[in-house]
């Protein structure tokens, strides 16, 4: 097992990384013993591993559950609200604990219901899908969807601890383990370029699901989003570059409807276009243009946008992104593989250029 430490002060909290984490009774003990535990899964997770979480979880006095239905469509405030009514059903007091046991979905609304409940109680990530392990289950963003934007009702709230099992991605459906390379090759483009290159020479054993280059993948893209966060935990600064390709992809999601396309596969369509964008910007070079797209497509993700969609669907949804200041759409751009930037005065004209040309 490997652990990676969030270094928050008195919020400071592990991320553990190993193989069967989720029977391994240590490491849930420590913060569940003698309290209240309420699970929040779905319907496709509960069935493989709730059973042995809660066996886990024999620390707790009490354990209940609450199952939503699977799928980004309901990441709503509905569905929230069932694990409020779950919380107030059993008298959960604040002492309590909330453990999310499932992919981004389950994470972001366990997490936001945590931060609401009395005013804030204790919740623990238990990921697994390749991106929620890698990206949403670590630095506390937590929300719900809104119809005309996504992720635009949350809070910064973050967790206990994060327990992360590599054998959830044995189970993982091919299309969801590629949305979440989509995440791990963010991180090689704005941070790390020698790791970018380590994607580019390890992808056969990536997609064979090789235990010890999943691990160091995993725990890479895990370390870096600490470091971002322990920076800047409320995005004021540095951690907007991990949403590079996120104002593109978060549009297509809204304009496709929630689920029709996987949160990875529009970031990775996403990333394509603000490569491009900073390609057209001379911020980026043909060669650096070419080595992402082909990266992306190596892990089998979509490198353009919807052929429904044009400058206008998108600029609709990108003018209500949350990085939007003063009115003016400000967009993470790759200035080079390992290093990228925050850049507000990208004109419509530009990116009307690049979307219609894509």
């Amino acid at each position: 097992m490997q652990q990676i430490q969030v270094q928050l002060g008195d919020r400071s909290y592990p991320i553990y990384i190993g193989q069967n984490l989720m029977s391994d009774s240590e490491v849930f003990t420590r913060y569940l013993q003698h309290k209240k535990a309420l699970i929040v899964s779905n319907d496709t997770i509960a069935p493989l591993y709730l059973e042995q979480v809660q066996q886990a979880m024999s620390a707790c006095t009490s354990i209940e559950t609450v199952i939503l239905p699977d799928g980004e469509k309901y990441k709503d405030l509905q569905h929230l609200d069932r694990i409020f009514t779950g919380l107030l059903e059993h008298n959960f007091a604040r002492d309590s604990v909330l453990v999310a046991l499932g992919g981004g979905v389950v994470g972001d609304m366990t997490g936001f219901a945590a931060a609401c409940y009395q005013r804030g109680i204790d919740f623990i990530q238990v990921p697994t899908t390749l991106l929620s392990q890698v990206d949403s289950s670590v630095g506390g963003k937590t929300a719900v969807n809104h119809p005309m934007g996504k992720n635009m009702i949350g809070a910064f709230y973050q967790p206990k601890s994060v327990i992360i099992d590599t054998l959830c991605l044995q189970t993982l459906p091919a299309n969801e383990f590629a949305a979440g390379m989509a995440e791990v090759i963010k991180y090689g483009i704005i941070w790390d370029g020698d790791f970018f290159q380590w994607l580019e020479q390890n992808v056969q054993a990536l997609k064979a699901l090789d235990t010890d280059a999943l691990t160091y993948a995993i725990a890479k893209c895990c370390q870096i989003k600490a470091d971002v966060v322990e920076q800047d935990e409320t995005e004021q600064g540095v951690r907007a570059l991990l949403n590079l390709g996120h104002t593109f992809g978060h549009a297509i999601e809204a304009e496709m409807g929630y689920g029709v396309w996987l949160h990875g596969e529009a970031v990775a369509a996403g990333t394509i276009l603000a490569a491009q964008t900073a390609y057209k910007m001379k911020l980026l070079d043909e060669v650096s243009v070419e080595r992402i797209t082909l990266l992306m497509q190596a892990f089998d993700l979509p490198v353009a946008a919807p052929d429904s969609m044009d400058f206008q669907s998108f600029i609709k949804h990108m003018r209500r992104d949350k990085k939007v200041l003063g009115g003016k759409i400000r967009l993470v751009l790759p200035t080079q593989i390992g290093q990228a930037d925050v850049f507000s005065e990208v004109s419509e004209d530009l990116l009307n250029q690049v979307i219609s040309r894509a």
